[in-house]
C-alpha cells in the first residue's frame, strides 16, 4: 500500500472511530483493473449501461454503511448516557442509604434490646382509659414512621444496586461499539475508494459514447402532468416530477441533483416525512403493498433480495414511475419496468 493510501485509509478509520458505531456490512467487490475496450458502438453502451450498474450497488453498500454508522452513533449515545444517568442514580440511592442506616441501625438495636410495645403494654402501664387512647396513637405514629425509614432504606438500597447493573451494561454496550467500529472503519474506507475508482471507470466509458448513444441512453422526455392525491404521499410525488431533467450523481440528494435513493428522500422531505439516504434502509419503512395495489406515492424497490437492493423508484400511478435512474440519465418518468427486471416489492411509507 502507498504512502498516500495508507494516510487516506487512517483518515477514514479514524473518522469513523470517532463515530462509534457497528453495523453488519458486506465488503463491496474490488474492480481491479478496467474492462477492455469495446469494439462496436452498441458495445460501448451496453458496457456502460454495466458499469454503471455496479457503480450503483458499490453506492448502496456505502449509503447503506453510513446510514447504519448513524443509527449505531445514537445507540453509542444512549449507552453513554445511560452509563451517566446509572452513575448519578447510584450516588443519589447511596446517599439516602446512608440517611436512613443509622435510623434503621437504632431500630434494629431497639428491638433487639426487647425494646418492643405495643397496645396491650400501654393498656397495662396507663392510668385511665385516655391514658391508654393517647400511648396507643403515640406508637402507631412511632410504628409508621420505623416503617417508612426501612422502606425507605431498603428501597435506596436496592436502586443503588439496579443503578451499578445499568452502568455496567452500558459501559458493555459502548466498549463493544466502539471495538466493532474500529473493525468497520477499513471495510468503509474501502468501499469509498472503490466506488471513486468505479466511478471513473464509468466516465471513461461514456466518453466512448457518441451523441447518439447518449440520446438513446436517455430515453425519450416526458414533461406530461401526473395528478397527486391529496396528502403526504401525493406531495412527495409533485417535488419528485418536478425534480425531472436534473442529473444523476451518485450520493447526491440535492437540491441540484440526485441518486434514486436521494431523490425519494428529497421528495418526502419535502411531505414532512424523513427517510434514510439508502434504498436498502428505506425499504425497512412503511408497510409492504402489491403490485396490484399500487397507489402514486408507494416506493417501489429493486434487488434480488432485501440485503441486495440497488435502486428506488416512486409509483406515479398508470404503471408509471419516477426516478433517478442511473449515471448519465436525468431524473425521468418511466415503467415499472424500467426501473429494473429484478423488481423485489414496494412499500407505502404514509397512509
Amino acid at each position: 500500500m502507498s504512502s498516500h493510501r495508507l494516510k487516506r485509509a487512517k483518515r477514514g478509520a479514524m473518522t469513523v472511530a470517532a463515530v462509534i458505531a457497528v453495523v453488519a456490512f458486506s465488503p463491496s467487490p474490488a474492480y481491479a483493473q478496467p474492462p477492455a475496450p469495446p469494439t462496436t458502438a452498441s458495445e460501448a453502451l451496453k458496457q456502460y449501461q454495466e458499469l454503471s450498474k455496479q457503480a450503483e450497488k458499490v453506492n448502496e453498500d456505502l449509503l447503506k454503511a453510513q446510514t447504519d454508522l448513524e443509527a449505531k452513533r445514537v445507540e453509542f449515545d444512549k449507552a453513554t448516557n445511560d452509563v451517566a444517568l446509572a452513575a448519578a442514580n447510584e450516588k443519589q440511592a447511596l446517599a439516602l442509604e446512608e440517611q436512613f442506616r443509622g435510623q434503621v441501625d437504632l431500630l434494629a438495636s431497639a428491638s433487639f434490646q426487647g425494646a418492643r410495645f405495643n397496645k396491650i403494654s400501654a393498656l397495662l402501664t396507663g392510668s385511665s382509659p385516655d391514658d391508654f387512647l393517647e400511648r396507643a396513637s403515640a406508637l402507631n405514629v412511632l410504628a409508621e414512621d420505623n416503617q417508612e425509614a426501612l422502606a425507605k432504606y431498603t428501597g435506596a438500597v436496592n436502586t443503588a444496586a439496579d443503578a451499578r447493573k445499568l452502568a455496567e451494561d452500558g459501559q458493555r454496550r459502548a466498549s463493544e461499539a466502539k471495538a466493532a467500529a474500529e473493525k468497520l472503519a477499513a471495510d468503509v474506507t474501502k468501499t469509498r475508494d472503490d466506488l471513486q475508482a468505479q466511478i471513473k471507470t464509468v466516465e471513461a466509458a461514456k466518453n466512448r459514447l457518441s451523441a447518439k448513444e447518449k440520446t438513446d441512453l436517455q430515453g425519450p422526455k416526458d414533461d406530461g402532468v401526473y395528478l397527486a392525491p391529496p396528502g403526504a404521499a401525493g406531495k412527495a410525488m409533485e417535488v419528485a416530477l418536478a425534480q425531472r431533467g436534473k442529473p444523476y450523481v451518485w450520493g447526491a440528494e440535492g437540491p441540484g441533483s440526485y441518486d434514486c435513493s436521494g431523490l425519494v428522500l428529497y421528495a418526502y422531505r419535502a411531505a414532512g416525512v424523513s427517510l434514510p439516504h439508502s434504498s436498502r434502509a428505506q425499504y425497512g419503512y412503511g408497510k409492504s403493498v402489491s403490485r396490484s395495489e399500487l397507489q402514486p406515492g408507494d416506493l417501489l424497490f429493486y434487488g434480488g433480495s432485501a440485503s441486495s437492493i440497488h435502486h428506488v423508484a416512486m409509483y406515479i400511478g398508470d404503471g408509471r414511475i419516477v426516478h433517478a435512474s442511473t449515471s448519465g440519465v436525468p431524473v425521468k418518468t418511466d415503467t415499472i419496468d424500467g426501473g429494473g427486471r429484478d423488481y423485489l416489492g414496494a412499500k407505502r411509507i404514509v397512509g
